[in-house]
């Protein structure tokens, strides 16, 4: 029992690693914007415009942009604009009246409360406050007051720009993961089968725990799915991919029901294993051929293509299931069950019709 213990102790740790990985694998060029945008505001504003030591620049701009894509040119621009008003306000107190405690409360009141009368967000009413108080505690040096407004103002041009300027990662990032969801599939489908082979109880449970493990797969692919969505709305040179983006993001949700699927019949398989509980052959030869046509459909999802050439072998393999010997063991109709059903949902992911998809599958 420590054992096994120890052993999901260790596959979590590196489901959790893999997380990380992946978190940062996919925000990794959003990183890279950023520090591109900070040393170009910083380039403007020094060798350009010809400041000295322009901190606020690429502040701005790395504030401004931020990790996400969620309404990103809105959040920029009231991200700006928030900068900018405090940094102002902190140069115009400063100037007039120098710096201090009595200052600070000063600035943030006037700050806050004409970011609420310009009806603000939360995002440019804290950015007014937080960068007022930022100017006003580092005092400027002779003849650079004002120069840190100028200097945020060029930080918020320079991340409106990175928002507009947006790659084609994001784009490619929902298939791609798309895919990942339906190879997992189809690697547990086929480690279930060779369960149903071999008995082996203990290899049965160390493939549960792996099923078990995917949700953050479907996470991700929402996530995923989200961001570019929100970049064909903010991009104006992506918004041509609206429509494609529309059909990934269509295949969320025939995933999440087709990997739930798949861990209902993991964990069958399972239990049939710990029960000594017989199991058909021919069950474990139909996951073996779905798992194949996963596979397929994965290949189709990289090359960025519905996978509609797997339709027929589908719905051939559905049909195959009404011919099968017929078990009167619980966990053999559950599994048999089960894989109708995977079939089914990756016949919706296929873009067949969810209702004409279990339709194809006869009964008996």
């Amino acid at each position: 029992m420590r054992y096994l213990d120890a052993e999901l102790v260790a596959a979590r740790g590196r489901t959790s690693l893999r997380a990380r990985v992946g978190r940062l694998r996919a925000k990794a060029w959003v990183i890279g914007q950023c520090a591109v945008a900070a040393g170009i505001a910083w380039w403007l504003a020094a060798d350009v415009f010809g400041h000295r030591l322009p901190f606020f620049a690429p502040i701005a701009a790395v504030v401004s942009l931020g990790m996400s894509y969620g309404q990103r040119q809105r959040r920029v621009a009231e991200v700006t604009v928030g900068v900018a008003l405090g940094v102002l306000l902190g140069d115009v107190v400063t100037h007039l009246i120098g710096s201090g405690g009595l200052q600070i409360a000063l600035i943030v009141a006037v700050g806050m409360s004409i970011a609420l009368l310009l009806d603000a967000g939360q995002l440019l009413l804290i950015q007014a406050a937080v960068q007022g108080i930022v100017v006003a505690a580092l005092a400027p040096a002779p003849g650079d007051a004002f120069l840190r407004w100028t200097d945020a103002l060029i930080g918020g041009a320079v991340a409106l720009a990175a928002a507009t300027i947006v790659p084609r990662a994001p784009l490619r990032r929902p298939r791609d993961q798309a895919a990942v969801v339906v190879r997992k599939i189809a690697e547990l489908l086929r480690s279930s089968a060779d369960r149903i082979g071999d008995g082996d109880a203990e290899a049965a449970l160390a493939v549960l725990r792996d099923a078990r493990q995917t949700d953050s797969l479907i996470a991700e692919l929402r996530a995923a799915s989200q961001e570019g969505l929100s970049v064909v709305s903010s991009s104006p040179f992506r918004r041509h991919h609206g429509e494609h983006q529309r059909q990934l993001a269509e295949l969320v949700e025939p995933l999440d029901v087709a990997l739930r699927n798949t861990r209902v019949v993991v964990r069958r398989v399972a239990v049939a294993a710990h029960r000594r509980e017989p199991v058909p052959a021919s069950y474990a030869a139909l996951m073996r051929d779905l798992a194949g046509l996963a596979d397929r459909v994965a290949d189709e999802l990289v090359e960025d293509r519905m996978a509609t050439a797997v339709i027929e072998d589908l719905v051939a393999l559905g049909r195959a299931t009404a011919t099968v010997e017929r078990s009167e063991d619980l966990s053999a109709e559950v599994i048999l069950a089960q894989v109708r059903s995977i079939i089914a949902d990756l016949l919706a992911l296929c873009g067949m019709d969810p209702l004409e998809a279990t339709d194809v599958i006869p009964l008996r």
